[in-house]
């Protein structure tokens, strides 16, 4: 079962969370309790407890919280942080935000979408929200994957790197926030997240 959360401004429109959703489909695992990817609120709080409530959902008839993965991109990283924190479930980051309250302190104000260009506003107490998520330390490192691009143009990879250090990491040279090679990385993801041994 995976639960995938888009990024800052993107949407399950994003090429990551197409190419996801088709190789689920592929395995016959493309819709509801097996697939999941909401289009996230504006609001860390109310994103976050969207996403709990379908991971609850989603593990509702499961054996195991390791049944779930959740695969988060850039800020969807930080929230699966947080999740799987609470969940006791897996999570896979594709260049997570590590400090998201800092870095997104500077987007305060009117956005828009990367692909519906429908507008966006990010307010100054959403900052207060992404503190109050701020996980200081994962716990059971090998319920962590790391995908971090050393290209990435907006998030540090090495701070990537040192936040998850002792989780499973792929370190890609090159590439970008995007992971616009992100097919190349898909089968190790997913035999990552669909892997169902452990307690």
């Amino acid at each position: 079962m995976i639960l995938y959360l888009h990024g800052f401004r993107s949407s399950p429109g994003s090429l990551k969370a197409r190419l996801m959703a088709q190789a689920m489909a592929a395995r016959g695992l493309g819709g509801g309790r097996d697939w999941q990817c909401p289009q996230l609120p504006a609001s860390p709080r109310q994103a976050l407890d969207l996403a709990l409530g379908l991971a609850r959902d989603q593990l509702a008839q499961a054996d195991s919280p390791r049944r779930l993965t959740i695969i988060g991109s850039s800020l969807g990283g930080y929230y699966a942080t947080w999740l799987a924190e609470q969940l006791d479930c897996k999570a896979v980051l594709l260049n997570p935000a590590v400090e998201a309250a800092r870095d997104l302190a500077t987007q305060v104000g009117p956005h828009r979408m990367y692909h519906s260009d429908a507008p966006f506003e990010f307010r100054a107490e959403y900052v207060d929200e992404l503190a109050a998520a701020r996980v200081p330390a994962v716990t059971q490192p090998e319920r962590y994957f790391l995908v971090a691009a050393t290209g990435d143009e907006v998030l540090d990879w090495q701070e990537m790197q040192a936040r998850y250090a002792g989780c499973r990491q792929r370190i890609v040279q090159g590439s970008d926030h995007g992971l616009s090679d992100f097919d190349r990385w898909l089968p190790e993801v997913l035999d990552f997240a669909l892997e169902t041994a452990g307690p």
